[in-house]
């Protein structure tokens, strides 16, 4: 149909299922799943089918935004007072390096290709200092869904977090450096170098204040407000008002959120704890679609030859600079092995902030012309675009070896993360024996006697399980014993009302069991079948569970 264009839920739907396929495929291939958001937004973009058009991901620029916030967010509540006092050198040194680093050997490298094509010495410079100042940026939102994802934790994971979440005004502010020197270098009416570094530095600090004052609003309010919900639902609110200030004053939504989250979580600790588990616990529709949407607006058209060598180039020394500068940076600050060997590998990726610079810089340089037809504009735009599609796709695959190398996959497990992987046959207990409808009392009390089961799955004679025979149930009988004698199982038994199937989540069994206040409830193979297999025992379970917990975070240390 002509003029057809989808409607803001049905764009939200499609990135959202076609996400989840995405990530589920790469997952299988031992992948990280934001590799499948971005393909995917690839294959429905400009680049692919052309399913979402360019107005419908600009009609999404606010949920963009709220995304970024709630990223900058979480990343700020990762951030307390104690890990900057013990590692806030070698932070500094690091964040120095790699930025500086990448900024000078994309630089260089670029000034050359740029020359080579434009015959311009002038025009070289301005365009290497640019993408110099661009390069050292680092995508923080697809870096840390890489360690949520494999729910990392351990030094380098802790120095991961802190140098993605600094990285933006070390970008910044190279950039607002870079960009006026090449402007006054190609005489393009641009701005004093030292009014663009004022510019910046009231933009850095200004969204720094905006965060802060929004911080500790927020932990005022939640002090009157102990419910979660509640909680949940002012602090949704707070971060948006943050978010929507700082996008009208120009400023970075990501630091502005993430001091939020800095404030929170230094001055109330406990309380703020369980806000950002439940955020992040729901922040993973808004994760796909953000992701999706990234690879939707990478839109590469056809670029001359020599753009793919200065693509290649970009790349190549960006992750050099990035792995270099990290290692002497933390050899320099005596940083843990982890961090000095790994730190580079996890800083690959380059998202929004990159891009965004670079539509800024095409704007103000779109009048110069590197060769007819492709302005020094155009270079920006389409060397960027293209070189954060590349390094969209390896940089989440560099962050798993990282932290994969580092041995700290896994270590930021919850007793409720195992239950979900664990199946009630890997936790039944098989060792109870059975009692059989005509087994005596007498010998049963003498089982109870001698055996801490408290609770005996029942069999009829063709081995299907009939009831159940709890201690409690022998209590009045226990009282007089002649009973015994002729009593049998089948006369005090209580028939059966819950089982459990083997192959069940063990979160949902212990769920289930809480529900209907049973401490043990027998377990058979299938409901088909219903052969007994054993018993599950909930503190037996959540023991076992415990112990799993404790192996798993010994085994990664």
């Amino acid at each position: 149909m002509e003029g057809f264009h989808l409607g803001v839920l049905a764009v939200l739907g499609i990135c959202v299922a076609g996400g989840v396929i995405g990530a589920w495929i790469f997952q299988r291939l031992h992948v990280p799943q934001v590799v499948g958001y971005i393909v995917i937004g690839v294959l429905i973009g400009d680049t692919g089918v052309g399913l979402l058009h360019p107005a419908d991901i600009a009609a999404l620029r606010p949920f963009n935004n709220f995304a970024l916030g709630l990223i900058g967010f979480l990343v700020g509540g990762e951030l307390s007072a104690s890990i900057f006092k013990q590692y806030g050198r070698q932070f500094t040194l690091i964040l120095l390096g790699e930025g500086l680093a990448a900024f000078l050997l994309v630089g260089l490298t670029s000034t050359g290709i740029v020359y080579l094509v434009a015959h311009d010495w002038v025009i070289a410079v301005a365009a290497g200092i640019v993408f110099g100042a661009i390069a050292s940026a680092t995508d923080p939102a697809s870096t840390l869904d890489v360690l949520w994802e494999y729910r990392s934790a351990g030094v380098l994971t802790t120095s991961i977090i802190a140098i993605v979440a600094l990285d933006d005004a070390l970008a910044m502010t190279l950039y607002g450096l870079g960009t006026s020197i090449a402007s006054i270098l190609t005489q393009s009416g641009g701005e004093s170098v030292a009014l663009t570094m004022l510019h910046t530095a009231i933009e850095l600090i200004g969204a720094i204040g905006l965060g802060v004052a929004c911080g500790f609003l927020l932990n005022a309010l939640m002090h009157y407000m102990p419910q979660t919900e509640k909680r949940l639902g002012i602090s949704i609110g707070i971060i948006l008002v943050c978010i929507g200030l700082a996008d009208a004053l120009h400023m970075d939504v990501i630091l502005s959120t993430m001091a939020v989250g800095i404030v929170l979580i230094n001055l109330a600790p406990k309380r703020s704890h369980q806000l950002f588990e439940v955020i992040r616990s729901f922040s993973t529709p808004i994760y796909i679609i953000f992701f999706v949407l990234v690879g939707a607006r990478l839109s590469l058209g056809s670029m001359p030859f020599w753009l793919h060598g200065l693509v290649i180039s970009y790349v190549v020394m960006r992750s050099l600079g990035k792995w270099i500068g990290s290692y002497w940076g933390g050899r320099i600050s005596k940083a843990e092995a982890p961090v000095q060997n790994y730190m580079g590998m996890a800083l690959f990726a380059q998202g929004g902030v990159a891009v965004g610079l670079s539509i800024v810089a095409s704007q103000n340089l779109q009048h110069i012309q590197v060769v007819e037809g492709m302005s020094l504009g155009d270079t920006i735009i389409f060397t960027v675009t293209a070189t954060t599609l590349c390094v969209q796709l390896i940089g989440p695959a560099f962050a798993k070896l990282a932290i994969k190398k580092a041995n700290e996959i896994g270590r930021n497990v919850t007793e409720e993360d195992i239950m979900q992987e664990l199946k009630v046959a890997d936790v039944v207990d098989t060792d109870v024996v059975p009692l059989q409808e005509g087994t005596p009392l007498a010998q049963v009390v003498q089982n109870f006697a001698e055996q801490e089961t408290m609770v005996y799955p029942v069999v009829a004679s063709d081995g299907t399980i009939s009831g159940v025979l709890t201690f409690d149930m022998l209590k009045e009988i226990l009282i007089d014993r002649d009973t015994w004698l002729w009593l049998v199982v089948g006369d005090v038994m209580q028939p059966l009302k819950e089982r459990l199937m083997a192959d069940m989540n063990l979160a949902e069994a212990l769920h289930e069991m809480q529900d209907t206040q049973a401490e043990a409830i027998p377990v058979v193979e299938s409901d088909e079948s219903g052969k007994l297999i054993g018993v599950l025992d909930e503190r037996a379970a959540r023991r076992r569970v415990s112990a799993e917990l404790v192996r798993r975070q010994t085994a990664a240390i």
